[in-house]
C-alpha cells in the first residue's frame, strides 16, 4: 500500500516534510499538493527519478514536465536565457498559477523536458510544496498526479485511485484550491503566447504583458510539445464524455441515453429543476462562476466516474475568455 501523510496545509509539519524529502532523494516519487492540482514529484535534476514518473503515468516520454522551484532564482538555474518579459511575469504571480517556457540549460536532462530544448518552470504558492522544495534544495518535476490522459487529480484519494502503490508517498493536504492546471506561458522568441489556459486569467496576465498572444495548439502523435498538456485529447474520465450547446440539449441527450438503460451523470450551470426525473441520471449543478466551476469540476467528474456512469453529457459553458480554462479541459476530455 502506498504511504500517505497527512499535512497541515498552512503550516506542514516539520516531520512530515523531512519525510517527503528522504523519500525524494532515495530517487522516490512523492504527491505534493499545489495550488492548481496534485502533482507527482520527483528531483528535476535526476534523469532516473524522472524516467520513474513517465512509467508511473504511462506517460510518452517525449512529453515535458513542469521544473517546479521556490521562485525566480531557482528557476534561472535551469534556464539558458530568461528574457525579461520572465521576470516581469514572474515578479506579478509568484508564486503562483503560473508556468513559463524558457530555453533549458545544457546541464539540466533533457528527460525532464521531453527532449527538447526547452524547459517549464513554475513557483507554486501552495505552502506544503514550496517547503518541500525548499528543504529539498533543488527543483522538482512534478507533472498532475494521475494517468496519462485521465483526469487531474484535486484530492490524496484521487492520486491513489489512479496511481497507487506507483507512488512512494501521497502527502494529503486536503482538496486544492484552484482545481484547475496551470496557466502556461511561452517567453521565448519575439512575442509570448499563451500554450495552455489555466488558473490564471487572460486579463491578469494582459494587465502585466499586454501583447501575449492567445493561441493553444493541440498536438498530436509524435510531433514534439514544449509544453504539458498540449495533447488534443487529455484530462478525461473513464466515461463517455459528452458536450452539449445548451442545458436542453444536455437534458435531452442524457434522458435519451438512460431510457436506453445507461447510468448517465448529467453536468449542469444553471440552478433550476431538470424538465424531467430519471433513476439513472445523476444531476450536478456546478457554479455559474469561471472559478468556482474550474475548482469542482474535477471532483464532480471524478464523484460520477466513481458512480459507475457510463457515460457525462456536460452543458456548454458560456464562450468568452473568462471561460476559456474550463472550455479547453472539457473539448479535450470529451469523446470524438
Amino acid at each position: 500500500m502506498v504511504q500517505v501523510l497527512p499535512v497541515d496545509r498552512r503550516a506542514p509539519e516539520a516531520s512530515v516534510v523531512a519525510e517527503a524529502v528522504r523519500v525524494l532523494r532515495a530517487g522516490g516519487l512523492v504527491a505534493l499538493p499545489t495550488e492548481t492540482v496534485y502533482g507527482l514529484g520527483a528531483r528535476a535534476l535526476d534523469p532516473a527519478a524522472v524516467a520513474r514518473i513517465f512509467a508511473a503515468k504511462g506517460r510518452p516520454t517525449h512529453h515535458p514536465l513542469i521544473a517546479h522551484v521556490t521562485g525566480e532564482a531557482q528557476a534561472r538555474s535551469l534556464a539558458a536565457s530568461w528574457p525579461e518579459r520572465a521576470s516581469r511575469l514572474a515578479r506579478a504571480f509568484w508564486p503562483g498559477p503560473l508556468t513559463l517556457v524558457v530555453e533549458r540549460a545544457p546541464h539540466v536532462p533533457a528527460a525532464v523536458a521531453g527532449g527538447g530544448d526547452s524547459i517549464a518552470v513554475r513557483a507554486p504558492s501552495h505552502p506544503v510544496a514550496l517547503a518541500v522544495i525548499a528543504a529539498l534544495g533543488e527543483p522538482v518535476a512534478a507533472p498532475s498526479a494521475n494517468r496519462y490522459q485521465g483526469l487531474s487529480p484535486t484530492t490524496a484519494g484521487h492520486v491513489v485511485k489512479q496511481l497507487g502503490d506507483a507512488v512512494d508517498l501521497v502527502l494529503d493536504a486536503g482538496e486544492c484550491d484552484a482545481g484547475i492546471e496551470s496557466t502556461v506561458v511561452d517567453v521565448r522568441g519575439e512575442r509570448a503566447r499563451v500554450l495552455r489556459p489555466g488558473a490564471l486569467d487572460l486579463a491578469e496576465l494582459r494587465r502585466v504583458l499586454p501583447e501575449v498572444q492567445a493561441r493553444v495548439e493541440r498536438v498530436e502523435g509524435e510531433r514534439p510539445r514544449v509544453s504539458p498538456g498540449m495533447e488534443a485529447r487529455h484530462y478525461a474520465p473513464r466515461a463517455r464524455l459528452l458536450l452539449a450547446d445548451t442545458r436542453d440539449e444536455a437534458e435531452r441527450i442524457a434522458y435519451g441515453l438512460a431510457s436506453g438503460g445507461a447510468r448517465v451523470g448529467l453536468v449542469t450551470h444553471e440552478a433550476r429543476q431538470t424538465s424531467v426525473e430519471h433513476e439513472l441520471v445523476l444531476v450536478r449543478t456546478l457554479p455559474h462562476d469561471p472559478h468556482q466551476y474550474a475548482r469542482q469540476m474535477y471532483r464532480t467528474l471524478h464523484d460520477l466516474d466513481d458512480a459507475g456512469v457510463d457515460a457525462v453529457v456536460v452543458q456548454g459553458v458560456p464562450n468568452d475568455e473568462a471561460w476559456w480554462a474550463v472550455a479547453d479541459r472539457l473539448r479535450r476530455g470529451a469523446t470524438k
